[in-house]
């Protein structure tokens, strides 16, 4: 079996890229609807492009660094800009502080997928669950009718 190389690795993580940034839309569209506090479509836009800098950022690096500090500082990068525009937007500390310790988990599972060649299926799967059953326990409340 031959291992991943660090390319492969940059192309395993983009390829979880439409997860992220769903997932990250779903955060704030979640807040959205909870809070009451409305988001600009201009703003979901600029936190896309954030999420998008993510992996430019990561395959530039990589040329010059190992995947791991790549990843670190790439995941850190973004993780910052998007909680501090959620601090701007959303005018409160506890959603920017939500959304800052959401994208942490959700780079840090990424990376452990990433790591792992045997079992990357069956941990992202049962990882995909937890996060379905989480949403739906949340969004039980809102009332979609109004």
């Amino acid at each position: 079996m031959i291992p991943v190389d660090e390319y492969q690795k940059s192309e395993r993580t983009a390829k979880y890229g439409f997860l992220v940034i769903g997932l990250t839309f779903l955060i704030f569209f979640l807040i959205q609807s909870l809070s009451k506090i409305g988001i600009h479509p201009f703003q979901y836009l600029m936190i896309g492009l954030a999420l998008i800098m993510f992996y430019t950022l990561l395959i530039s690096i990589s040329e010059h660094s190992n995947y791991f500090n790549a990843y670190l500082t790439a995941s850190i990068a973004v993780i910052l800009l998007i909680a501090l525009y959620a601090r701007s937007i959303l005018k409160n500390i506890k959603f920017p502080i939500f959304i800052a310790s959401s994208l942490s988990l959700l780079y840090s599972f990424i990376y452990v997928i990433i790591q792992l060649e045997s079992y990357a299926l069956l941990v992202g799967s049962v990882g995909l669950f937890i996060i379905l059953a989480l949403v739906m326990y949340v969004s039980r409340k809102i009332d979609w009718n109004s």
